[in-house]
């Protein structure tokens, strides 16, 4: 059978059960689309969650750029996993007791405030916008290999299949939908990580292959890739060379980032209790490390591979030549995300740091005229990892479903998160407070069938890697919407217009530090700045600012709190008994 065919068996049999799930729970009431009804186990959710957190950044992208960079980028790992123990050790369950819909709900209540809602809704359409754009153009980028057609094409079909089942279930159907979609991505992303494990180190778990011996060389594989980077003018692989205060503050933003990501914290609405909520995180980080600790591995070995592929005997003999080239380049070169450009007529292939100085003499001397690997899209990587490494056609195939689930079941949580800001936040607690049920059910699918249109316009031209656009989503969370979070739980004293300046002043400085680099709403070409390390604000990266938009935040929020009027006594009630450790909804009996 041929890989084509293998292709669109396990695609369309994976989407086959999504759509399926989506009919057979159905979203019937308004309390199953937002929270499926608070029915939902706490294993079942832990599993929904890991789905919902591990997106196409995580599946597709993350390894690949550990893979280019190397321990620079673990920060991505870093700050998700540690954003995560935050979110659930000091948010998830108090939000849960206070028993809303949604972070803009939660925000509106607690600070007693109609702008205090609409600044929180504004903060999460542009967190959640932004992060979708990197799930389709995940989804695109995947669509386009497998099914063999364009990326704006793979954009399209991602887009219909997403509108199908989240349009249609809800909250009820996304959640059991990401179960099966858990499933798929972790079964897809193990599998080829113990094959090529073992072939690289006779070691079948990934995890422990990243620190044994590499058995063609017998040195070990870290140190073994290190050699051939530094061999071909790449900085070493295990060593930092970023600056400690970008890579700290990086951290920080991804971490204090995920804390306030709406679409997370919206699936710990869906649990009956407030204990609940406690253990579905403990199982969402069980099975969210399952595929964070083979990510490196991947990384690591993936980039290994390509290096050998291209230096057969070794980095001092010569390169591969174009026509020898393997199946799996050729493919991918179909797709227009890798290309090579033979600038020195010899037939061979040469990858190596054209920018470095102190190789350009080595390679002047072996007749090279630059890098001819000219395009390599690091979303690439852990798809293109099974035909790297000569695997099964079955496992390719398998690879191809587990992307397309990790970038789907994210995209449906977060167009989810963004239909219900609009229906409940804007329509049925601001502007139309009488509307039916069924009324504020079609506007929410409305809104959600108008989201996935956006999207999928912004998708087609994405501001970054997948991984990169979904680091920026994080920065806006960061400086917005987790401070007001935070200072709603922990302090009775934060008054409404503390909340409003704080969100406001964090949105506004990570809006436009992001917008100057990277493009107004990251249009292509109305950036004002180049995005280099010599024009950054004392060094701090685009990506890092997220952490400087909290403490804007946080400083903002506590002048303007010091200056306006206090908090009514009801409310610092409210913020008392959201604290005290009982059932769920007991905070809302103030109203």
């Amino acid at each position: 059978m041929d890989q084509f065919t293998l292709n669109l068996i396990f695609v369309g049999g994976s989407f086959l059960l999504y759509i399926a799930i989506a009919i057979w729970a159905r979203a019937a009431s308004t309390s199953e689309f937002y929270a499926a009804g608070r029915s939902v186990h706490p294993v079942t959710n832990g599993m929904a969650i890991a789905a919902d957190w591990m997106s196409a950044a995580s599946f597709i992208s993350m390894a690949g750029l550990i893979a280019f960079v190397g321990y620079g980028n673990s920060a991505y790992l870093m700050g998700w996993t540690g954003g995560y123990v935050l979110l659930a050790m000091l948010l998830a369950p108090y939000l849960r007791k206070f028993g809303r819909f949604t972070v803009p709900d939660f925000i509106g209540d607690r600070y007693y405030s109609r702008t205090a809602r609409l600044v929180a809704v504004a903060s999460l359409l542009m967190i959640s916008i932004t992060y979708v754009i990197g799930q389709m153009t995940g989804a695109g980028v995947a669509f386009s290999r497998f099914l063999e057609v364009d990326t704006n094409t793979g954009l399209l079909i991602a887009s219909a299949v997403v509108f199908v089942y989240a349009v249609l279930g809800g909250m009820k159907g996304i959640t059991y939908t990401q179960v099966a979609q858990y499933i798929v991505l972790i079964i897809a992303y193990t599998i080829p990580a113990v094959f090529i494990s073992l072939q690289l180190t006779d070691n079948p778990i990934p995890q422990l292959g990243l620190f044994s011996t590499h058995t063609d060389s017998g040195m070990p594989l870290l140190a073994r890739l290190d050699q051939i980077l530094v061999d071909l003018g790449f900085n070493d692989y295990t060593g930092l060379h970023d600056s400690t205060l970008n890579m700290t503050l990086f951290t920080l933003s991804l971490m204090v980032g995920t804390a306030g990501l709406p679409h997370v914290i919206i699936r710990f609405f869906t649990v009956p209790k407030v204990s609940d909520a406690r253990r579905s995180a403990g199982w969402a980080l069980v099975f969210i490390a399952l595929l964070y600790t083979v990510a490196p591995a991947v990384g690591a070995m993936a980039r290994l591979n390509i290096l050998t592929t291209i230096y057969p005997e070794g980095t001092q003999a010569p390169s591969l030549t174009y026509e020898a080239r393997p199946d799996w380049m050729r493919t991918w070169e179909q797709t227009g995300l890798l290309k090579f450009e033979d600038k020195n007529g010899d037939g061979m292939i040469q990858s190596y740091n054209e920018s470095s100085t102190e190789f350009a003499t080595v390679a002047t001397e072996r007749g090279w005229q630059g890098n001819e690997m000219v395009t390599f899209n690091q979303d690439i990587l852990v798809l293109a990892n099974p035909e790297i490494a000569g695997l099964p056609g079955w496992v390719i195939a398998l690879i191809a479903a587990g992307g397309l689930a990790a970038a789907l079941s994210t995209a449906a949580g977060l167009l989810l998160a963004i239909s219900s800001a609009v229906s409940h936040d804007l329509i049925k607690s601001t502007f139309k407070p009488d509307i039916s049920e069924k009324g504020e059910l079609l506007a929410a699918r409305v809104s959600m069938a108008f989201a996935i249109v956006v999207a999928t316009w912004l998708g087609m031209n994405p501001p970054g890697f997948a991984a990169q656009t979904v680091a920026f989503a994080f920065g806006l969370a960061a400086s917005s919407l987790f401070p007001a979070i935070m200072m709603g739980i922990f302090s009775r004293k934060m008054n409404s217009s503390g909340a409003v300046v704080g969100m406001l002043a964090g949105l506004i400085s990570t809006s436009v530090y992001l917008f100057t680099y990277k493009g107004w709403f990251f249009i292509p070409g109305t950036n004002m700045l180049a995005d280099t390390p010599e024009n950054w604000l004392f060094g701090i990266s685009p990506l890092a600012f997220g952490a400087v938009g909290a403490v804007i935040n946080f400083v903002a929020a506590y002048i303007t709190m010091k200056m306006t009027a206090p908090v009514p006594e009801h409310i610092q009630h409210l913020v008392e008994d959201i604290r005290v450790p009982r059932g769920a909804g007991a905070a809302t009996a103030h109203h």
